[in-house]
């Protein structure tokens, strides 16, 4: 059996690597990654991390492309490598523009699609853009939906996808964040501490741009000026976002600017913090295994598990919001113990073993067919 994974970004290279070193221990499959380096810098720090070598480098990135110029490309140089390698399966992973293309071009290959982290749904269209939309094409294109949780398996089936092709699986996040924090905490802290008390910020998605992120860095310098509190920011390197961020937050003091953070570094970041404001949608699922409370910057989110669980709240953008809600967690010890349990809706680390065995399960029934 021969898969071809396609990954092209951070998030897609930390929770495809767990399945892709369990298929490369799975006797009988054979193991083809394409990347595409749609997140060229950022990608390739995850795969040195997980050691993982691409086969075939399409290297797509180009400064400030539009998405219909990233798409284009992608179609073309997917279509091309799929054309070439024939696979039995092609595995993709969340909603980038990289998984959009990988499972139409697989489609136009009439190659089955096994869609990891299916089935998540904001609700709204425009936010995550172009998110909302590149998931739900994918549904329209997938064999095989890999849900993160049943209520992203209850998603596509109220959209009318057939029961026996949607399975919950668990999160392969967690599977990646459960083997990084153990090696993160036997080497330094990537990032010095200074105050008793410390926030982790990640703030990057186009719906935040412009007037968001400038209210968000509003409620950075007002949470700045407490004295047992620092934000550590990991500044995307979208200029859209270094081009509000740095002039309003560089050189303040309580505030730690710094480059994207490996993803050990990140984890041990998380870790040590005492709560995490983001967008994020990584941190959304691995905050909540650690105990620590998320403030999401979104008026919605495609993860409602942690919230409905009580461990991730809604903030939006709004400075107040924001300060409230970061001041009454910081301050309050009742309500930060609320939010505070390590309880995780998104998976228990086996999410990856499951999808292998999923995979050769299709294969030994295609073989008795």
């Amino acid at each position: 059996m021969k898969v071809v994974t396609i990954l092209g970004t951070r998030p897609e290279a930390i929770k495809l690597a767990p399945v892709i070193n369990e298929l490369k221990r799975t006797p009988g499959t054979e193991t083809v990654i394409v990347s595409t380096g749609q997140h060229r810098e950022l990608l390739e720090q995850m795969l040195v991390l997980f050691e993982i070598a691409p086969d075939v480098d399409l290297a797509v990135m180009n400064p400030r492309q539009r998405l219909s110029h990233l798409t284009a490309d992608l179609m073309l140089g997917l279509g091309e490598s799929l054309a070439a390698l024939r696979p039995d399966w092609v595995l993709v992973q969340g909603d980038t523009s990289t998984t959009l293309c990988g499972a139409l071009a697989a489609f136009y290959e009439s190659v089955p699609v096994a869609h990891v982290e299916a089935g998540l749904r904001s609700g709204d269209e425009l936010a995550p853009f172009p998110e909302e939309v590149n998931r739900k094409l994918v549904a329209c294109l997938t064999t095989l939906h890999l849900c993160p949780t049943p209520g992203s398996a209850a998603n596509l089936l109220s959209e009318a996808v057939p029961g026996d092709r949607v399975v919950v699986t668990g999160n392969t996040g967690i599977d990646a964040l459960l083997w990084a924090v153990e090696r993160a905490r036997s080497v330094k802290p990537p990032v010095s501490r200074h105050r008793p008390r410390r926030i982790l910020l990640t703030v990057h998605r186009r719906e935040n741009h412009g007037e968001g992120l400038e209210q968000v860095c509003e409620a950075v310098q007002r949470l700045a000026r407490r004295p047992d509190t620092e934000i550590v920011f990991p500044v995307h390197r979208n200029p859209d976002v270094r081009d509000v961020v740095l002039p309003r937050l560089a050189g303040l003091d309580g505030v730690h600017l710094c480059e994207p953070l490996d993803y050990l570094a990140l984890v041990s970041v998380l870790d040590s913090c005492d709560l995490v404001l983001t967008d994020s949608g990584g941190l959304q699922e691995e905050a909540p295994t650690l105990g620590k409370p998320v403030l999401v910057l979104r008026e919605t989110t495609e993860r409602p598990e942690a919230v409905d669980m009580g461990v991730a709240r809604l903030v939006g953008t709004d400075p107040d919001a924001i300060v409230d809600g970061a001041e009454a967690l910081l301050d309050d010890p009742d309500a930060y113990a609320a939010m505070a349990h390590a309880e995780n809706p998104f998976g228990d680390g086996q999410a990856s073993r499951r999808i292998v065995e999923l995979l050769v399960g299709q294969r030994e029934l295609s073989a008795v067919a």
